[in-house]
């Protein structure tokens, strides 16, 4: 059995896949540059899984030369594609980074897969390429209007991916709504540096980790005027990719390429103001916070609708808002 490959790895829902692949038994390739992973996630993941085949090279997939070099090295069954940059702030500021990083890495990642024939990919999408749709809840076919160049980044990188079907590559395309949520053992969680996502930062400060806390904009379409959101456990998502590569092993065996476009969400959306109600119950502790202006590049509304994934992969999230807040709280208490 080849390896499979996992871009990012050592990030937050990397390290989530990485460890999902190891319980099944699966031999597991990690690839990250560890600017905005962590190293110790491999030596945690290790300890957990003694007898597990789980190998780590440190590149970065704007360095082609060197990523050829590791993808010669190894026998590779297929590819994860979770590495790159996902601040939607930072995109609007830095656009240039995230095209270099983002598109131009999945560039770099598809040709060398092409190169060493291997034609198996998922790649991680977001649904921030829907922008602020006039259609809630957002199916596969709503019109794409990227709300940030971060979006934008993820879209060409899809194009990229999608538009090798025609060199024989067979690949799946996940538009995640908002992953959170951490393993309920503890063993491994969401941790970014700078913290942007709202629960972990709402977390922080509930549990004095952190002395501030800003709410981003009050004044959104919506009933309470903060953002809503499809919050999507990270293990749910997890199980979404084993059933996906389950899918593109089906479709290889044709000598043809594929794509497919899933998204993944829990078709239920929860505003700001809730997730801090939320998280005030779970942690039995009481604050009040600063709300400031709305960032660039945030849509009002974002829920999903996954039939399509249900329908032709048997996936549904089974994790709802609670499960998510406790395992969240549960790993951050431990910190």
């Amino acid at each position: 059995m080849g390896y499979i490959v996992v871009t990012g790895g050592c990030g937050y829902i990397g390290s989530h896949m990485t460890r999902h692949l190891l319980s099944k038994g699966y031999n597991v390739l990690v690839i990250d540059n560890l600017e905005r992973g962590f190293k110790d996630v491999i030596t945690t993941l290790k300890k957990a899984y003694p007898k597990a085949n789980l190998v780590f090279e440190k590149v970065d997939l704007r360095d082609k030369l060197n990523l050829l070099k590791v993808f010669s090295k190894y026998e590779i069954d297929s590819v994860l594609h979770f590495a790159g940059y996902a601040l939607v702030g930072e995109s609007m500021t830095y656009p240039t980074k995230y095209f270099e990083n983002n598109t131009g890495g999945t560039i770099n990642l598809v040709s060398v897969m092409l190169e060493r024939k291997i034609n198996k990919i998922i790649f991680s999408s977001t649904c921030n390429i829907y922008g602020n749709s006039p259609k809630i809840p957002i199916t596969e076919n709503n019109v794409e209007n990227p709300s940030s160049l971060y979006g934008l980044s993820k879209q060409l990188s899809e194009r990229v991916i999608e538009s090798a079907a025609v060199e024989g590559l067979n690949s799946i395309r996940f538009r995640y709504f908002n992953a959170a949520g951490d393993s309920f053992d503890g063993l491994i969680g969401e941790r970014h540096d700078p913290e942007t996502h709202l629960i972990p930062r709402v977390l922080d400060f509930a549990l004095g980790k952190s002395d501030t806390f800003k709410l981003f904009g009050d004044n959104y379409p919506t009933p309470d005027g903060t953002c809503i959101r499809d919050y999507v456990h990270v293990e749910d998502l997890a199980e979404a990719h084993l059933l996906g590569l389950k899918k593109l092993e089906e479709n290889s065996k044709s000598n043809k390429g594929s794509t497919a476009l899933y998204n993944l969400g829990t078709e239920n959306g929860t505003s700001n103001k809730e997730i801090i109600e939320a998280v005030k119950k779970i942690s039995g502790k009481d604050f009040k916070y600063e709300t400031v202006e709305a960032r660039p590049g945030d849509p009002a509304i974002l829920i999903a609708d996954s039939t399509k994934a249900f329908k032709e992969l048997g996936w549904k999230a089974k994790m709802d808002l609670n499960k998510v807040i406790e395992s969240a709280y549960n790993w951050h208490s431990k910190r």
